[in-house]
């Protein structure tokens, strides 16, 4: 396979570019993650998502703890070429690794003083999840 598409990508100076991993048949927003060149490629290849994890600084794929993987169905870059867009079929209905469907849980609650409230429940346990 021709890599002309992965040098249509717009990357920052990291390498990176911003993932959105988005439900393929409800269309929710689940997760958003960062992937390299290597991660996309072996998204494509393999077609289940694999990220690039800064904190850990190597290749993540997702699930690999877990078991929530996230196979991939469509893969959208947007007009500007530096936001990627993967529509996934999320395996075991759990996005993020704090049990919970996707990882926009927070929602901002305006008032005198301003906070973030958590508004979608755990569905299952982190200590539950990762063994």
């Amino acid at each position: 396979m021709s890599e002309s598409w992965l040098n249509e990508i717009s990357w920052d100076a990291n390498g990176l570019i911003p993932a959105i991993a988005q439900d393929a048949e409800t269309g929710k927003v689940l997760m958003m993650a960062w992937m390299n060149r290597e991660s996309l490629e072996a998204t494509v290849r393999e077609g289940h998502a694999i990220y690039w994890s800064r904190s850990r600084e190597r290749l993540w794929r997702k699930g690999e703890s877990s078991g929530h993987t996230q196979e991939l169905v469509d893969l959208r870059l947007d007009c500007d070429g530096d936001t990627l867009l993967l529509k996934v079929r999320q395996h075991g209905g759990i996005a993020c690794h704090t049990g919970r469907e996707h990882c926009f849980y927070k929602q901002l609650q305006a008032g005198d003083v301003s906070r973030w409230q958590s508004v979608e429940p755990v569905k299952k346990s982190p200590d539950d999840i990762y063994h």
